[in-house]
């Protein structure tokens, strides 16, 4: 499973989880720093990757 960490999320857990979850990247590392919910979640769509986040607006998204 891939999973893309959201800003709010620590981008140190990437290391801390790395062995159960190899495919994780954090958004900083793919320049998506300050960028919208709908830009990450399209990138997402696009890699096929589950995005991990504390925030309640990307449910919003998925009934959108």
């Amino acid at each position: 499973m891939s999973l893309l960490l959201d800003e709010n999320l620590s981008p140190r857990l990437i290391g801390r989880l790395s062995s159960l979850f190899p495919g994780m990247i954090h958004v900083r590392d793919l320049g998506l720093k300050q960028a919208s919910d709908e830009v990450i979640w399209e990138w997402a769509g696009r890699k096929s990757f589950t995005i991990v986040t504390t925030d309640a607006d990307f449910v919003d998204l998925r009934y959108a």
